[in-house]
């Protein structure tokens, strides 16, 4: 096929026809060589964004980007591998905990991450706070590290899915970021590629989350499961509610320290609980459901996993984290019951103050973030502190405050009950 196919390709999805297997795997090469130019992959984005895509041909598109690059290989390991994706919340800190956790059970965890952009937090920025260390390892090093120890958290290579990266810096100019099929492309043939034996989805839903509307959530989730099962993955995912951020930080050293909480057998109820119900799929998918992580939460091996994990990537476990140089208290405007914390709000609050980025190559502060002292369902007293901002530029209270305003209920509504974290499970 040649230049001019590129057209053909774009009438045929423009049509509403279904791809065929030839054109869906001559169309990623071509763009990831170059021959098909943005323009035309653009057009053929917005074509799948308005008219879909069958499982036939978002499993060919997802082959064809996992066969632009290298796939990587675990089967050397002495012991099976799981991994976890999550779509991307406020105060997600949970790769933190779950990896060390799942792999005091005796799995290995290849947790290939990336970095923050807008209110979603990013797990390689949130490591980045701990003195000393460093997101990028050799797949040597990385082999290496996940026989000896179990877990590993790192930047992914350039090598995995080229087309991916490619197609992902289209799609965020020209639109298309929400079509299902490219969403769900996209995670998959990263975490495929990535040669991982199970795979758990995290699929958040609500207000800080990718996808707001649970019927959408659900979809990308069937789909994505469809993907790992049609790739020989065992796939399963969790649907969870990110109306409400997670724990009680969002930032970057701030959740690095409710991580070391939640591994020293303390931290936030939810934090916990969701850790435990994704190192339990993971376990399941890997064959060692007999082990209950809790004990191993209990027991202290979740932590000292932890610890050997960060000194392996030159991190000092002890070293204390960096602090925000200033801080405002924001207090809670009547006593009563927390009944909403938009998760949006806070997100947004976060990265105002200095915790997030709005472009790729922006830095990011390691001690800004928001603190909030009370969770949906707790009782709070008029003038006590509801939110503790930190950052280490004063001049960014303000619009952080505004992303604030209006995101908290307090009401005397005593039969006030919080939503359930996990809503349901697919695959």
């Amino acid at each position: 096929m040649s230049g001019h196919d590129a057209i053909e390709v774009i009438s045929t999805k423009r049509d509403g026809d279904p791809l065929t297997d030839t054109q869906i795997d001559w169309v990623i090469d071509a763009y990831t060589r170059g021959d098909v130019a943005d323009e035309q992959m653009s057009a053929l984005a917005m074509a799948i964004l308005l008219n879909g895509m069958s499982r036939p041909e978002i499993s060919r598109w997802t082959n064809a980007m996992i066969a632009s690059g290298e796939r990587m290989d675990f089967s050397s390991l002495s012991r099976p591998t799981a991994d976890k994706h999550s779509t991307g919340g406020v105060g997600d800190k949970i790769t933190l905990p779950l990896a060390p956790l799942v792999a005091a059970c005796g799995v290995a965890v290849p947790q290939l991450s990336g970095r923050g952009l807008g209110h979603t937090g990013g797990t390689l920025d949130k490591l980045e706070a701990i003195p000393g260390w460093r997101a990028s390892l050799t797949n040597e090093e990385m082999l290496r590290r996940l026989e000896e120890i179990g877990a590993v958290i790192c930047a992914a290579g350039d090598g995995l899915a080229p087309a991916d990266k490619k197609l992902y810096a289209l799609r965020d100019v020209t639109g298309t970021v929400e079509a299902i099929p490219l969403i769900a492309s996209s995670i998959m043939s990263k975490k495929i590629a990535e040669g991982t034996g199970s795979l758990v989805l995290d699929v958040k839903v609500g207000s800080g989350a990718f996808m707001k509307d649970e019927a959408r959530a659900r979809e990308l989730a069937e789909t994505m499961v469809a993907l790992g099962t049609d790739a020989g993955v065992h796939t399963a995912a969790l649907l969870t509610d990110m109306s409400t951020p997670l724990g009680l930080t969002a930032g970057n050293g701030i959740e690095v320290a409710e991580s070391v909480e939640v591994l020293a057998g303390g931290g936030p109820e939810d934090v916990v609980e969701l850790t435990l119900a994704l190192a339990r799929e993971m376990l399941a998918g890997a064959g060692r459901d007999d082990v209950d992580p809790a004990d191993r939460l209990a027991d202290g091996s979740a932590m000292d996993v932890w610890r050997r994990m960060i000194a392996a990537q030159d991190g000092d476990p002890d070293a204390p984290l960096p602090q925000a140089r200033e801080s405002h208290e924001v207090a809670a405007p009547a006593s009563g019951v927390l009944t909403r914390l938009d998760a949006m709000a806070v997100g947004l609050a976060a990265w105002r103050l200095g915790a997030g980025r709005a472009r790729k190559e922006d830095p990011v502060q390691a001690g800004a973030g928001v603190v909030w002292h009370a969770r949906p369902g707790d009782r709070v007293r008029e003038g006590e502190p509801l939110f503790t901002l930190l950052t280490d530029e004063p001049a960014r209270f303000e619009r952080a405050l505004s992303a604030l305003e209006g995101g908290y209920d307090v009401s005397e509504d005593a039969s006030f009950e919080p939503a359930p974290l996990v809503i349901d499970r697919i695959g």
